[in-house]
């Protein structure tokens, strides 16, 4: 029968990357050009990065015109999953879209930035109205911040859907004209801060291969113990 009792602990080593999504929040992203919408797609890019991962840590960034740590660096990736699960347009009071605070908000919440292990995975259709890119950029450089970025929407772009309580469609976002606002995938931008970081850019995709292409490309990142 073999009874046991008391118990045994080992130590186990792993070594992985660490990831932080940076996801956008802000309004736009409830247009439906990529369905259902640009942040539910953002979530099913999330999910399936998951599934490629093993002994990486990860975490969240949402951001609008500011930027919050939704899930702090973690190896739980169920806890994860939660956090992922719980994102919402309109978890960041602050109007607009500001890249570069999302840009800074990873470098901080990075543990370590003398190491190499650091990636960042934006999600976003690419829309920025505050703060400047191009020094948030150089700060990720310094950093050792490597940040791929995945365009998320079309460059036909979508309305903005406003809905009611009970989750109908009750109109269109509108300008101070009273035109509806058109959205667009910016893929410049996306370009750019992916180029300028040692990262690559790629528009969503139906079956997310992208994200197959991003887990490839990583690989040759210094890992941590």
């Amino acid at each position: 029968a073999q009874p046991q009792w008391g118990e045994e602990k080992k130590e186990l080593k792993r070594k992985g990357v660490e990831v932080l999504f940076l996801v956008d929040t802000s309004l736009s992203m409830l247009a439906e050009d990529i369905p259902p919408s640009r942040i539910e797609k953002a979530k099913l890019e999330m999910r399936s990065f998951i599934k490629q991962l093993k002994g990486d840590r990860v975490g969240i960034v949402t951001f609008a015109g500011s930027g919050f740590i939704q899930s702090p660096l973690t190896l739980d990736y169920d806890a994860f999953g939660l956090f992922a699960n719980a994102i919402q347009v309109g978890f960041i009071p602050d109007a607009g879209t500001s890249l570069s605070e999302a840009i800074r908000m990873a470098i901080r919440a990075f543990s370590d930035l003398k190491q190499k292990h650091h990636v960042a995975l934006l999600l976003s259709d690419g829309e920025h109205h505050e703060g400047d890119v191009s020094s948030a950029i150089q700060a990720a450089r310094d950093a050792h911040v490597r940040i791929y970025t995945i365009g998320i929407g079309t460059p036909e772009g979508s309305p903005i859907p406003l809905r009611s309580s009970e989750g109908k469609t009750s109109g269109y976002k509108k300008d101070r004209n009273g035109e509806v606002v058109l959205t667009k995938l910016n893929e410049s931008t996306l370009q750019k801060i992916a180029q300028e970081t040692g990262g690559r850019y790629f528009p969503a995709t139906p079956r997310e291969r992208e994200i197959e292409w991003i887990y490839r490309d990583m690989q040759n990142i210094e890992k941590k113990e």
